[in-house]
């Protein structure tokens, strides 16, 4: 962390000082490296700035529950380790599983009802092969992704583009609290660091090394989800999408991935071969699995009801049930009230 601080020094240096465990004696005697550092450096080093520094930053992340994982530790994920730039110090908030296998689902952030909902199905069923999934937490395919694989019972990773003590967007703060519950709320970044366009390219590539392969899930053709899958590619990653319609404007970015090479998914079973999982068995009804029809199979309930039932925000919960009520699975009353549809 301390090194991060000081002029000159990049994930990537920082990586090659820690793979060729010199770490330890640069920061002794920074003096001995000079020529190799430079002098702004070796200046920052002796003044002790950059090290008082970090151990604010230590102290505060410490301060707010926040685990620190640094890079060469044994907690640190082996997989992050291996791309060109890991980063330096991961901050955590909940928990990482060792020696799991982990996919990435990203996609658009004004994802369409259908986008959101396979995205949702998939990382569900990602989740009961225990598969962790692992996104961006923004808006649109990502929170989707997150929430489907906690209503399957698994685990899953969100990646922030902001110190994991600022959630962004403020909404899902209720679902990135429960992704602390089973999984983990990661960023590179210190604490109290609020979100910028600068963060998110940075944050994809986390995203990328924590995961085997990358699933895009509706994307434009100038999509963040697109970067994602080119770093994954010059990660040496799997990269898979799901087709869109040609007219369709978020299926053109997935569509371009798919004619570029790109594994074709078009259900589970699809992602499920690629990864010689064995296939899923014939799903049960959305009724046994989704927990918002569940609530409502046997009485009607209001959204504030639903919301406190659920865990999830008013904003993704309403967008969830539009979707349900456009498939004909829910009945909207006078009132805010919904029920399970009736038998035809």
């Amino acid at each position: 962390m301390t090194l991060s601080l000081v002029p000159g020094f990049g994930p990537r240096r920082i990586a090659s000082l820690v793979r060729g465990r010199c770490l330890d004696e640069l920061c002794e005697n920074p003096r001995r490296f000079g020529d190799l550092i430079g002098e702004s450096a070796v200046l920052s080093l002796e003044d002790g700035s950059a090290r008082k520094e970090a151990a604010h930053r230590l102290h505060l992340a410490t301060q707010r529950g926040q685990t620190i994982i640094p890079l060469g530790s044994p907690s640190y994920p082996a997989a992050l380790a291996e791309i060109y730039d890991p980063p330096t110090v991961l901050f955590c908030r909940g928990s990482l599983a060792q020696g799991t296998r982990r996919v990435a689902i990203v996609g658009a952030r004004g994802a369409t009802g259908a986008g959101r909902t396979f995205a949702r199905d998939l990382a569900r069923g990602l989740a009961a092969h225990r598969v962790e999934v692992v996104s961006g937490l923004a808006r649109g395919i990502d929170g989707a992704s997150h929430e489907g694989a906690l209503n399957g019972q698994g685990r899953t990773i969100a990646v922030l583009g902001s110190g994991v003590d600022v959630i962004y967007p403020g909404e899902h703060q209720p679902l990135a609290s429960r992704i602390e519950t089973s999984g983990a709320v990661l960023s590179e970044l210190p604490p109290g660091t609020g979100p910028a366009p600068a963060h998110f390219p940075k944050r994809n590539r986390i995203i990328v090394g924590l995961s085997e392969a990358v699933i895009v899930v509706e994307a434009g053709l100038k999509s963040g989800a697109l970067i994602t899958a080119r770093v994954a590619l010059e990660e040496g990653r799997d990269v898979l999408a799901v087709p869109g319609r040609p007219s369709d404007p978020l299926g053109r970015g997935t569509n371009l991935l798919i004619r570029d090479g790109a594994v074709l998914v078009q259900d589970l079973d699809d992602v499920l071969q690629h990864l010689d999982l064995a296939p899923s068995r014939e799903p049960e009804s959305r009724s046994a699995v989704d927990p918002i029809l569940a609530k409502l199979a046997h009485s009607a309930k209001s959204v504030d009801e639903l919301v406190l039932d659920t865990g999830l925000s008013a904003s993704v919960l309403m967008a969830r049930l539009s979707e349900l009520e456009l498939d004909g699975k829910i009945e909207r009353l006078p009132g805010t009230l919904f029920r399970g549809a009736s038998p035809a």
